[in-house]
């Protein structure tokens, strides 16, 4: 065997070494073994909530969702205004490269909605904590809604592919898998939606507790609004 074909050898072996070295290996959830429905509130302040079908079937039998998702909660919240405001969590423990959380800004054109605004935003939680949102208008034959949403994916918060293309290499060079949760809020579209949502999500997020808190914005912004309760 000549030099250049041992050279040649070693780079192979170094190669697959450095691959398996690299190939995230340690599964990080921040759900556990807590179950999501458990961990929101389903009535805080003026608001009520009501179990309600999956919106937009996001889990429907023989979906991707159903591979992507292990625990989903759908409730329609509403207060003594007779607001309704409809929420879906979707968490999936396992955000490998073959399975990544779905992004409404695609699902919702799917479903035969025109997307009227598609834009970052970030979330006002209380005092200086905010939280990377995306904020969507999205318009049916039949109604118009305004939509906010956002996804945690470990303990980063992408607001496109883009960004979500990065943090799962950011968890790769880690070596984790981490778990995901897709959290995203809708109302029918009024000249004060957008403002009353938002309120919402405060409300909401401040009636939760540190657990829940933690799943759904992270362990950093979490531990902030606890410090200021």
């Amino acid at each position: 065997m000549n030099r250049r074909a041992l050279i040649a050898g070693a780079l192979c072996v170094g190669g697959a070494a450095l691959a398996q070295q690299l190939k995230p290996h340690r599964f990080v959830s921040l759900l556990q073994s807590a179950k999501l429905d458990d961990l929101v509130p389903r009535r805080f302040g003026s608001w009520t909530s009501e179990d309600v079908g999956d919106p937009l079937a996001l889990n429907g039998p023989g979906t991707l969702s159903s591979k992507l998702y292990n625990q989903l909660v759908t409730r329609a919240y509403s207060d003594r205004g007779e607001r309704q405001i409809l929420m879906l969590l979707a968490h999936g423990e396992n955000q490998s490269d073959e399975l990544q959380l779905h992004r409404p800004e695609v699902c919702y054109p799917a479903f035969g909605y025109e997307l009227l605004q598609n834009q970052p935003t970030q979330l006002a939680l209380g005092g200086p904590v905010r939280l990377p949102a995306r904020e969507l208008l999205a318009k049916s034959p039949v109604d118009q809604e305004r939509v906010v949403y956002w996804t945690r994916l470990g303990e980063h918060f992408p607001t496109s592919s883009g960004e979500q293309r990065r943090a799962r290499f950011d968890n790769t060079m880690a070596g984790i898998v981490p778990d995901g949760v897709l959290c995203r809020f809708s109302i029918a579209d009024t000249p004060k939606a957008s403002d009353g949502l938002k309120q919402f999500l405060q409300e909401l997020l401040g009636a939760t507790g540190a657990q829940g808190r933690r799943v759904l914005i992270g362990t950093e912004r979490s531990l902030q609004l606890t410090r200021q309760a």
